[in-house]
């Protein structure tokens, strides 16, 4: 360790305003101090009778459980929708006391805990809470009834150092199952068939093809997007018993992946990646590549009964607050026919085999349905960000072979003679990489030209530190690592991660070492906190690195750093430095706009656009803005993000609408 330490000493890291970039509006909450250390550990039957405290107080002396929380120090309440139909942090006693006095529904149904000792994982135990001082508190899980249904949660106690008191750090709460309604599966799970005598009845296929179609209802619920925040929400909707209808333009189920670039696979381990109620199976790599995931999708919907039009676009939306409902016209398209075109060309040497090409027509027909509510699942980002103020980037001034965004590409041509063609990939995270390894491996000579800061974690690392403790083989159930995860209040959880992005740092220091001295610029995230906080705060401005970055400290690929884009030249870019950036192809690997963006585009500025608010980030206490809760719009919503946000949060979205359409919302 002492040796890397060294290394990291030398290393030279940014600092910059632009460093610390976070989403336009939101809020950049500081870190969380940790608590003190205890004097001395406490024993285990101790353990049990400090838990138990804890449970009596909340049970039956509800008006004193604010004085159950630190005073040296701010504790925190999360509720994810226990007490309120809404997402909140509550940070020290005032506000805690004041959202339980005046705002949690507990009157008419109150709050009951029990610790939840049915694995050794949940059980009241003295648990690690900081990787690097080595912290340590009392956790424990918890199951609870509320007015609003039934959930889990997790509590987290330290000492106070004077008094030596145990008080709690943070207490997190999360429905589970909406009031009296427990989801239909393992005993619940529905019979199947009808057993007697009933002429005419329809089969299982006839009925799926009526449900699909709506042809005798109209859908609760359109969702737009057949990615994994689609699927999730519909899977999580059925669920309760909420009817909901996916419509994506593509294709096929599963094409937003498999139409990305050739090489793409995931960067998350598959222990992070399932989906609710259908895991992946045993044997699955670690690592998804994305024409797999995309079958996976494909597999999902038939296995989980989901209803989905591919081919469908919105023509036009509009929402009548009077009737609580969304009257949306949906161009929908089908195959008439379909045969071989005599117009497929042999492939190149050494390139991926296309599909045997088809030539198809397509009917189309323009339905209306009224949904109650719509969720826009068209990706955690909104349209492709292409920098159109960048000089001469439009009008064909350019004259190589191809320059576009990065949603744009898909392979390079493979080169019979290495060098014989160049490339510029403009960007330095995930994906500018993966496409900067694209392009060596098929023979260009490659630049990566990166306007900012990056940071940089190898995949070895984010398993060992940021995902392996909780999400690995032989790891808790994924559930409860959602549960764990997620019971960090977000100043807490940044705290965390900068312990955890410390460790990283250590681990990848030569790696690091050798990318600083190749000219790329690198950062340690936001205050310190590393990929975590780059995600949920920027959505951006990292690279798990699987490999591009040895390219980089090697030479194979190169680096202009620091320096703008003074234009886009005939043949290639010349920088503000002056010097001239020759290329035969530029990817602007440049990232994508907000959510609210393809709000805009699809439902309409005056609709929509102007209603919701912007997306992503942190409001003041800590959950995200716009996404997974009221966004602005009366019954319209946003879910999106990565496979496990989208797993855990799709639940809290399908929750919000379920009480919503009971009119509890």
């Amino acid at each position: 360790m002492g040796g890397s330490s060294t290394i990291v000493d030398a290393i030279n890291f940014v600092n910059t305003a632009s460093s610390q970039r976070i989403e336009p509006g939101s809020v950049n909450l500081p870190p969380a101090p940790w608590p003190a250390h205890f004097k001395t550990e406490p024993t285990s039957d101790q353990v049990t009778k400090i838990a138990a405290n804890v449970v009596d107080t909340v049970n039956n002396h509800f008006d004193k459980v604010p004085d159950l929380f630190l005073d040296s120090q701010d504790g925190f309440w999360r509720d994810h929708l226990a007490l309120t139909w809404d997402l909140r942090t509550l940070k020290g006693k005032d506000k805690i006391r004041n959202f339980l006095q005046a705002e949690a529904q507990v009157k008419k149904v109150p709050l009951q805990i029990q610790i939840d000792e049915s694995q050794a994982f949940r059980k009241p135990q003295v648990g690690g809470f900081a990787p690097v001082n080595g912290l340590k508190g009392i956790q424990f899980f918890i199951t609870f009834t509320s007015q609003n249904g039934k959930g889990r949660g997790v509590v987290r106690l330290v000492q106070e150092h004077k008094t030596e008191e145990w008080k709690i750090w943070t207490f997190f709460l999360t429905l589970d199952e909406y009031r009296g309604h427990p989801e239909p599966k393992g005993p619940n799970r529905p019979k199947g068939v009808e057993h007697g005598g009933q002429p005419g009845r329809m089969n299982w296929a006839q009925k799926r093809q009526e449900e699909i179609n709506f042809t005798k209802k109209e859908p609760d619920v359109l969702i737009l997007g057949c990615g994994q925040g689609g699927l999730t929400a519909a899977a999580r909707l059925k669920m309760l018993g909420v009817s909901s209808l996916i419509i994506d333009r593509n294709p096929r189920i599963g094409d937003n992946w498999r139409n990305r670039y050739h090489q793409l696979v995931l960067h998350d381990p598959v222990w992070y990646d399932h989906l609710p109620y259908l895991p992946f199976p045993d044997h699955w790599p670690i690592f998804t590549p994305k024409d797999k995931l995309a079958d996976w999708f494909d597999s999902y919907v038939k296995a989980l009964d989901l209803n989905v039009w591919l081919r469908s676009t919105i023509v036009s939306s509009e929402y009548d607050s009077a009737r609580k409902a969304w009257k949306v016209v949906i161009r929908r398209s089908f195959v008439k026919s379909s045969r071989p075109s005599s117009s497929s060309n042999p492939p190149t040497a050494g390139a991926p085999a296309a599909p045997p090409q088809v030539e198809e027509e397509i009917e189309h027909m323009e339905l209306t349905v009224y949904p109650k509510h719509i969720i826009q699942c068209t990706g955690g980002s909104g349209k492709p960000n292409m920098p159109t103020s960048i000089p001469g980037i439009a009008g064909g001034v350019f004259k190589g072979d191809r320059l576009c965004h990065s949603s744009q590409f898909t392979t390079a041509t493979p080169l019979a003679k290495r060098g014989s063609k160049k490339a510029i990939v403009v960007g330095a995270c995930n994906s500018s990489h993966d496409i900067c390894q694209d392009f060596y491996e098929r023979g260009y000579d490659v630049t990566m030209v990166q306007r900012s800061s990056t940071f940089v974690v190898s995949s070895t690392a984010a398993l060992k530190y940021l995902i392996g403790p909780l999400y690995s083989e032989g790891g808790p159930a994924v559930e409860d690592a959602d549960l764990f995860l997620w019971s960090h209040p977000s100043e807490v959880l940044k705290t965390l991660q900068q312990d955890l992005t410390k460790l990283t740092i250590e681990h990848d220091a030569e790696l690091l070492a050798g990318l600083d001295r190749a000219g790329f610029k690198l950062d340690k995230g936001v205050d310190g906190a590393g990929l975590f906080a780059k995600y949920l705060q920027r959505q951006g401005g990292y690279y798990i690195d699987v490999g591009t970055s040895k390219l980089i400290v090697e030479g194979k690929i190169a680096v202009k750093s620091g320096v703008g884009i003074a234009a886009v030249v005939e043949k290639g870019l010349k920088m503000e430095d002056g010097e001239v950036l020759e290329a035969d192809e530029i990817v602007f690997a440049t990232g994508y706009s907000n959510m609210r963006s393809t709000a805009r585009e699809v439902f309409g500025n005056e609709q929509v656009g102007d209603k919701v608010g912007d997306v992503w980030g942190w409001n003041e206490e800590g959950e995200m803005r716009g996404i997974w809760t009221k966004s602005g719009h009366e019954a319209f919503w946003f879910h999106g993000g990565n496979l496990a946000l989208a797993r855990y949060y799709s639940r809290v979205v399908a929750l919000q609408i379920k009480a919503s359409l009971d009119g509890l919302l």
